[in-house]
């Protein structure tokens, strides 16, 4: 019993550690947002300035069009979640559910397109916004994105989950194949949605190499890129950055809490073989 109390107080300390590190950086940000230039850099390193300066989130919005850039960011995410979303669920009810001739050498076609890396298709992809005219619009970062071979996998491996009396239960009411994906697969499928929708929100939040890519003009520029403009050449507001940077974080976070229960048991879930 002794050597049982150790070993989860040990664990729980490594836990806390682990934790205390990971938000160590956040919570330097957001201390750093609330004090003085001068304060930024300074030895010994302050914690905390000498006073709270809360101008420094006003600083943010008036040198930079930071409102733009956040609901740029905003408009491409929920546009990219809802569609990644709605693609990944049908391909993956089709690949889990359907029968049809090369159904599984069709998904391991598919699925092999997750080991190409990202730069070998952009050099295609950069041709082919350039051709259409989608250069720096938001169409060039959302059209490549409303679909995800990841997505599918992991709403496929959730789909063979869900018992088959179900199916077939719908399809002797009459039930068409859609019918059935849309009224009984998707309210099923509540945790694998909303751990497929986190996994896309933060990826498309975070994205910072395609903005830089097919993006130039300010008034377009997503959080990621607008934030590299926040710093200077010369001579850099790190407060006022601080506090773009915070303010940027905060929806992910926020998503997070609010859905972290589902996620989780999607996370388990969705690995799960079924029938």
């Amino acid at each position: 019993m002794k050597a049982i109390l150790v070993s989860k107080t040990a664990t729980h300390l490594l836990l806390i550690l682990g934790a205390a590190i990971m938000i160590f950086p956040f919570a330097w940000s957001v201390t750093t947002s609330l004090k003085d230039i001068s304060e930024v850099f300074t030895y010994p390193p302050k914690f905390f300035g000498e006073k709270l300066k809360f101008e420094n989130y006003v600083t943010m919005t008036t040198r930079f069009p930071f409102f733009d850039f956040f609901l740029n960011t905003l408009k491409i995410t929920a546009i990219v979640t809802v569609f990644q979303l709605l693609t990944s669920s049908m391909a993956g009810y089709v690949f889990a559910r359907l029968r049809f001739r090369f159904r599984d050498g069709l998904f391991g076609l598919y699925l092999a397109t997750l080991i190409v890396p990202g730069q070998v298709t952009m050099i295609p992809t950069f041709f082919l916004m350039k051709y259409y005219g989608l250069m720096d619009t938001h169409g060039a970062l959302i059209l490549p994105a409303l679909v995800s071979a990841f997505g599918t996998f992991l709403m496929r491996q959730f789909f063979t989950t869900i018992p088959g009396a179900l199916e077939e239960a719908a399809k002797i009411d009459g039930c068409t194949p859609f019918g059935i994906y849309w009224r009984i697969f998707v309210p099923l499928s509540k945790p694998a949605m909303v751990t497929l929708g986190i996994f896309i929100m933060i990826g498309t939040w975070n994205d910072f190499l395609n903005p830089l890519v097919y993006l130039s003009s300010m008034k377009n520029m997503t959080l990621t890129l607008g934030l590299s403009t926040m710093q200077g050449l010369y001579a850099t507001d790190w407060a006022a950055l601080m506090a773009a940077t915070t303010i940027s974080v905060l929806p992910l976070i926020i998503v997070f809490l609010l859905a972290q229960d589902v996620f989780v048991r999607g996370i388990t879930l969705s690995g799960l073989k079924g029938e």
